[in-house]
């Protein structure tokens, strides 16, 4: 295969050198002239008969059926008594003459009829391997059109000259707009008139086509399956009378490049859908959840409000406090699904680019510290942060909010006498961060499936609908949102069982280059 910024050869024609056929009759007369005192005549024919086979192998049909009949009258001159005249005295040295004619003659024919048969055979060999070679160059390829060079450059070798392509850039245009296109090579306004005729009526034009025979070139539309997605115009100065297998296999190439094209835009179609289509279920989703999830907060608040507004001064002082606290805690509640669900679909953005900084992991638990406190301050919540850790290069905001939703979750479901434990250490040359617990743990079957958007795992034996089961608030998305913000950070979020009971969420981060130098060795 050409190179695609290689200039293409010239079409090769080859001709079999007729030196050797020259020397073939040679090397046969002097072996002739010496043997024939110790041979007969029939032997001597039987050598020039020879010599007429072999030498058919590199002379043309009719120069070896010429050399064939001048052969035999030396012969007759040479070696048919009398010698040294033309004639002949007894019949059967005639029919020895015509003989010797005939079979030299037969098998020049037959010998050039081989010729053609392989020279067809190699010429479709190297059709097939050139239409082999450009394919799986097209394969190789993220985009086709990259590969549009080498299409020019293979049917630049078919024609020996330049050939001009034309490359829709989207959609058919109603008129003939250069700006839809892309060209490459160079044509007049006929040529690219023509390309553009073919385009539109996905048929070839030009001689042996049966359209505008007239048409000193070739104009090939580059056919996919439902319609044509570009043209190329194939000068034909170079071949007066271009045979058809010729134009039959560079419109093999054409159609191999035209439905790669093809495939590409049906490829990028498709994952365009289903970016629709998943930005589709997300609103779908996020909708559906905010819907059933911001009912209950909202309920309470309404009830604790008009309970305040409608029944005041018939409340003591500690029932009108307990139901403020009752509206505070269902707003913040309300709050953390709402972020939530906001950093879940701005973090499923494409091209995302999070803030990032050089940050203390001291900092951001001391943060996530005293929320959990702020929130709930009858529960322990504890840290343990190892000496010396590096600078963490991430996004501040977006890694409070991973470890709060996890110890949220952990104070929701960790149980109501242990502690809540963070740790941040380093291991294998990553930070982990994790949050432990020593609640009921989660059932196997829900330890992968919890970090799905808007799915809520069952505590370890028991189901969905046990009736003791807690009543839990979220639209489920906590978790997910963790997970993506790991990720975003080139890290991972995973579940670990404790022994004895409990989750350990851990959060692997990897360690920036610059921040590496000096770092302590991982805890054992």
């Amino acid at each position: 295969m050409t190179p695609p910024d290689a200039t293409p050869p010239p079409p090769s024609h080859p001709h079999p050198s007729r030196w050797p056929g020259a020397l073939v009759w040679t090397l046969a007369w002097l072996a002739m002239l010496a043997l024939h005192r110790v041979l007969d005549l029939a032997n001597l024919a039987m050598m020039l008969v020879l010599a007429s086979a072999l030498a058919a192998l590199w002379l043309p049909p009719v120069v070896s059926m010429a050399v064939c009949a001048l052969a035999i009258l030396a012969f007759n001159f040479v070696f048919v008594p009398p010698r040294y005249t033309f004639s002949v005295d007894l019949h059967q040295h005639a029919l020895l003459l015509l003989t010797m004619l005939s079979v030299s003659w037969m098998v020049a024919l037959l010998m050039a009829r081989q010729r053609r048969l392989a020279e067809a055979e190699r010429l479709l060999a190297q059709r097939a391997r050139q239409l082999q070679d450009f394919g799986e160059l097209l394969r190789d390829a993220d985009d086709p059109r990259s590969r549009a060079p080498g299409l020019q450059a293979a049917l630049a070798s078919l024609v020996g000259q330049p050939v001009a392509l034309l490359l829709l850039d989207g959609a058919l245009p109603a008129h003939d707009d250069p700006e839809a296109a892309t060209r490459l090579g160079e044509a007049d306004s006929d040529g690219w008139a023509g390309l553009w005729l073919s385009l539109r009526h996905g048929q070839a034009i030009g001689p042996g086509t049966g359209r505008h025979e007239d048409q000193p070139a070739w104009y090939l539309p580059l056919r996919g399956r439902q319609a044509g997605l570009g043209a190329a115009l194939l000068p034909l100065r170079a071949l007066p009378e271009p045979p058809p297998a010729l134009r039959a296999h560079a419109q093999a190439l054409c159609d191999q490049m035209g439905l790669a094209l093809e495939r590409a835009a049906a490829t990028r179609a498709a994952a365009a859908a289903r970016e629709e289509a998943r930005a589709h279920a997300l609103r779908n989703t996020l909708l559906a959840a905010i819907s059933h999830d911001y009912r209950t907060p909202l309920a309470t608040i309404l009830g604790a409000a008009s309970s305040l507004h409608d029944q005041a001064d018939r409340l003591s002082a500690g029932q009108r406090q307990r139901l403020a606290a009752t509206i505070i805690d269902e707003a913040g509640q309300l709050g953390r699904i709402t972020d939530n669900t906001l950093q879940l679909a701005r973090l499923d953005t494409p091209g995302l680019a999070l803030h990032l900084d050089w940050e203390s992991a001291e900092e951001i638990v001391g943060t996530v510290l005293r929320r959990a406190r702020q929130r709930q301050p009858e529960r322990t919540v504890k840290a343990r942060v190892q000496h010396g850790l590096p600078l963490l290069r991430c996004d501040a905001v977006l890694l409070v909010q991973l470890l709060d939703n996890l110890v949220d979750n952990a104070l929701k479901y960790g149980g109501d006498a242990a502690p809540v434990e963070i740790t941040v250490a380093l291991d294998a040359g990553r930070v982990r961060l994790a949050v432990r617990d020593r609640g009921p743990g989660i059932a196997p079957a829900w330890r992968e499936r919890v970090f799905d958007a808007f799915q809520r795992g069952d505590p370890a034996g028991a189901g969905a609908s046990a009736p003791d089961a807690p009543a839990r608030r979220g639209a489920g998305v906590g978790l997910a949102v963790c997970r993506t913000i790991a990720r975003a950070h080139g890290g991972e979020l995973t579940l670990r069982m404790r022994h004895g009971g409990g989750c350990s969420f851990e959060c692997t981060l990897p360690v920036a280059d610059e921040a590496q130098a000096g770092a302590p060795e991982a805890l054992p």
